[in-house]
């Protein structure tokens, strides 16, 4: 059985064939499963960016489970093993799959995006080497977290984020806030989150935000409100994280920003945005393999609760 997306708002249980089971796949019980923000999407508009619901699917794709087959070619993992799961499906022929760097893969295709069906489901077959086993100290629940997870830990890599980084994340929704955790937990002394919404401000403070600020969503307030960020933060900002990637957020992010520091973009919402004069301009498109549970769980000292 699986929820499947029928139209807008239309979410029904009926039957799923799952697919044949390939010498490189296994079947996974799904047992824990997130909500993305484009899964919210799909639900309620039957898209998401340039992905268009065009038939009957099977969204959902943040989910961890017990593996009840394995494929005959499948060494490393086993029945009762319980996995995370990579969406990200590439061809692993390409010279970017080759180089390690597969999120880039120009045939992706994305479990529980269209046309792939995905996880809201009682089980799934996947790809094998696209299943990460979880460490005992790791649940399922903070399993299915590890692909979201993943966006934050990887943009904290590739900005370089340590002790000596003062943080500012532009939007305090669940990359946001992933992205508030996976800072501190990479060293950063000071995290400064910034949102239209007061709640989830609140709860940026709850997860360990040093500063937060409510702003409006006018673009002409944007010199007031550095004025305002510089103040909470007199150290400087190092490094500025954009999550949501609108116009204001953007300039909010590169006028607050020290000289010489850094403005990384994980969220890009505008489908045309204004040329930026700048020397180097950091975006990140998902995450590479590196981002797998067990390197994630090793990696950030203390551990996250999610």
């Amino acid at each position: 059985m699986a929820a499947w997306l029928l139209g807008i708002k239309n979410l029904k249980i009926r039957p799923y064939c799952l697919p044949s089971l390939g010498p490189h796949d296994v079947k996974v019980r799904i047992k824990a499963l997130g909500i993305c923000g484009s899964d919210v999407h799909h639900f309620k508009t039957m898209r998401c960016a340039n992905f268009i619901v065009k038939k009957p699917m099977v969204i959902g794709h943040e989910c961890a489970g017990v593996i009840e087959e394995v494929g005959s070619e499948v060494k490393t993992l086993a029945v009762g093993d319980r996995v995370a799961l990579e969406p990200g499906i590439s061809c692993r022929r390409c010279n970017l799959c080759k180089d390690g760097r597969y999120n880039l893969c120009p045939e992706m295709k994305f479990f529980g995006s269209p046309p792939t069906n995905g996880a809201l489901a009682n089980k799934v077959v996947h790809p094998a080497n696209l299943c990460f086993k979880l460490p005992e100290n790791v649940s399922l629940e903070e399993g299915a977290m590890c692909e979201p997870l993943s966006v934050g830990v990887h943009a904290c890599r590739r900005a370089k984020i340590g002790p000596d980084t003062n943080v500012l994340i532009m939007g305090a929704g669940p990359i946001g806030l992933i992205t508030l955790l996976a800072a501190h937990a990479f060293g950063a002394p000071r995290v400064m989150l910034i949102d239209v919404d007061g709640h989830r401000l609140s709860i940026a403070k709850k997860l360990g935000a040093d500063e937060i600020l409510q702003v409006s969503t006018n673009i002409e307030d944007v010199g007031e409100e550095v004025q305002k960020i510089q103040s909470a933060m007199s150290s400087g900002i190092d490094v500025s994280f954009d999550c949501v990637g609108y116009a204001k957020t953007m300039s909010t992010a590169l006028n607050a920003t020290r000289s010489g520091g850094k403005v990384c973009l994980i969220g890009l919402a505008l489908s045309e945005m204004t040329a930026l004069s700048l020397q180097l301009l950091q975006g990140f498109l998902s995450y590479p393999r590196k981002a797998d549970p067990k390197m994630i769980w090793k990696e950030l000292s203390p551990p996250l609760s999610l």
